[in-house]
């Protein structure tokens, strides 16, 4: 009987295809979108407009690549400055600049960090900054959006678009400063920007992370 109900339901199971395989991905969109759904919108007027800067130890730029197929390394800048001019009547208004050091370059393997200062990729002696200037943004009321900008990278500028949330807009604890938080992601081809050495045996795109706690000057 039982090899009778299995026999008769597999033709329902071909029909559905790969239906077992879809699942996950199909949940997945339907807990994003109503986690989308569900976020508050901020009231962007209560962040008082003026200029805000990264706090120091809540800030992180992140970015890794392929290497070989074998891994996916992560390193980071250890050093950087950003800055925000916040328009509240116009949040979509507001400007972002960001400055990096290239020698704060942090991979937690110092040679490997000489190799990546040096002539083969980021050549710091030469090009001591890289530097990204927000040409527009977009921001919707439940503080996602886009950053579009000029990135900077050895006297190489291109246009780069980033995905950003924010995370909340509040005071600080114990200092009482106004003070918000964004998350952000994008993505990049090295090569564009004169770093492709070794591209594609190790990969050429690099994805990009950034947590950023922002409080008012």
């Amino acid at each position: 009987m039982k090899k009778l109900i299995w026999l008769a339901a597999l033709p329902l199971l071909a029909a559905c295809g790969n239906a077992a395989t879809d699942a996950p991905t199909t949940a997945k969109a339907v807990a994003e979108k109503v986690a989308s759904e569900a976020r508050a919108p901020f009231d962007f007027a209560a962040l008082p407009a003026g200029t805000y800067t990264d706090e120091d130890g809540h800030a992180y730029i992140q970015f890794s690549y392929d290497h070989q197929g074998f891994s996916k390394p992560i390193l980071r800048w250890s050093e950087f400055e950003a800055t925000v001019d916040y328009n509240p009547e116009d949040p979509s208004a507001s400007k972002l600049t960001v400055v990096i050091p290239v020698d704060s370059i942090d991979s937690m393997v110092p040679a490997f960090d000489e190799h990546l200062r040096g002539e083969d990729f980021f050549n710091a002696a030469a090009f001591p900054e890289i530097r990204f200037e927000s040409t527009s943004m977009t921001v919707n009321p439940d503080g996602s959006g886009t950053i579009t900008g000029d990135l900077t990278v050895k006297d190489i500028t291109k246009p780069i678009t980033f995905d950003g949330q924010l995370n909340k807009i509040g005071k600080h604890f114990r200092s009482g400063k106004d003070m918000f938080g964004i998350s952000g992601t994008g993505s990049l081809k090295r090569s564009d920007y004169g770093v492709g050495k070794y591209a594609p045996n190790v990969g050429d795109e690099v994805d990009l992370v950034m947590e950023v706690e922002f409080q008012k000057d």
